[in-house]
């Protein structure tokens, strides 16, 4: 150590002023800062990336926490099962998280919203799309059309606050055969109650301004609807394409990215068909794994973009680092 840096005991030692302790230590810069307070936790927003011409940006609506997986994912397995599995991923065997990721597609001509997140009443952690979407440097005003995947609580509770809608210059796009399923009288009872009334109050007035797409129909240039029955009656994927650059918004195909992707064929409490549903995921994510398109799931942990591969008899979830940016 150089003379210049070497301390002397004197001066090391603490000065006090009668007794009192004048400084609590010294540092070679000086003297100590107060600790730094705790922040708590802070999540992204918003993610951004290119696709062909298009640009999309995935939105974080909000979370919730909850008791699980199991009897949600693997209803069908033993709990003792389902928690084996989730602890053999390094996820909690007996607590889960679930995120809602809507995206927009902006393609230069029209942009484009899939999914509209949570009613502003139904959870303190979620419902803050138009919030994301400020983030992310938009306003409800400029899309032109929104796409409602599927009728579940958690994909419409946006499109409307307070009787007004939330996009007022956006026309609506969505699955003919899901919405003649929720919007019948017949739904506003049983099982299906909760879910037709918000559609009757969210869904039902916009029906002048709203497309109905069969398999194959197209939202806007490059932008079609892939049937993905099962969830619901009547559930939409969409496949976007630009300049040969290929990507799957799949909604509710599956709603976690071990418990469910992982396992297909285990049955998921909020599948309505749950045969048709485990169908429904084997041929999309085979499809995914077969032909490498990234993709985004609904409720995959934000930002929700990565890959599938085929893993024995199941699938497995890669999330995406830089393969989209370069």
């Amino acid at each position: 150590m150089t003379k210049g840096l070497r301390l002397s005991r004197r001066s090391a030692l603490v000065a006090t002023v009668g007794g009192a302790i004048a400084a609590p230590f010294i540092l070679r810069g000086g003297l100590a800062h107060a600790a730094a307070p705790m922040l708590g936790a802070a999540r992204p927003d918003h993610y951004r990336f290119k696709l062909g011409a298009f640009e999309v940006t995935t939105l974080l609506d909000g979370y919730i926490q909850l008791d699980g997986p199991h009897p949600i994912f693997g209803m069908d397995q033993s709990a003792e099962t389902v928690q084996a599995y989730a602890a053999e991923n390094r996820l909690p065997p007996t607590k889960m998280e679930i995120s809602f990721t809507q995206v927009l597609v902006n393609t230069g001509k029209e942009l484009v919203l899939f999914d509209t997140g949570n009613p502003d009443s139904r959870r303190p952690t979620a419902a803050d799309l138009v919030a994301a979407m400020a983030s992310a440097g938009y306003k409800p005003e400029q899309v032109d059309v929104v796409v409602i995947t599927h009728m579940h609580g958690d994909h419409i509770g946006g499109l409307m606050r307070e009787g007004k809608p939330v996009f007022p210059n956006a026309r609506i796009v969505t699955g003919e055969t899901e919405y003649d399923f929720w919007s019948k009288p017949d739904r506003l009872s049983g099982p299906t109650e909760g879910t037709a009334k918000l559609v009757q109050a969210n869904v039902v007035p916009l029906a002048e301004k709203t497309t109905f797409l069969k398999d194959g129909g197209e939202v806007v240039p490059g932008i079609r609807a892939v049937a993905a029955f099962g969830h619901t009656p009547g559930m939409m994927g969409y496949h976007v394409e630009s300049d040969g650059k290929r990507f799957m918004i799949f909604a509710d195909v599956t709603n976690h990215y071990v418990v469910s992707l992982q396992k297909p064929e285990w049955h998921v409490r909020f599948d309505m068909d749950k045969d048709a549903a485990v169908a429904t995921r084997k041929r999309i994510l085979d499809m995914l794994a077969a032909d490498r398109i990234p993709a985004t799931g609904y409720h995959m942990p934000f930002p929700a973009v990565g890959f599938v591969e085929k893993a024995g008899d199941g699938y497995r979830w890669l999330p995406a680092s830089y393969q989209l940016r370069v």
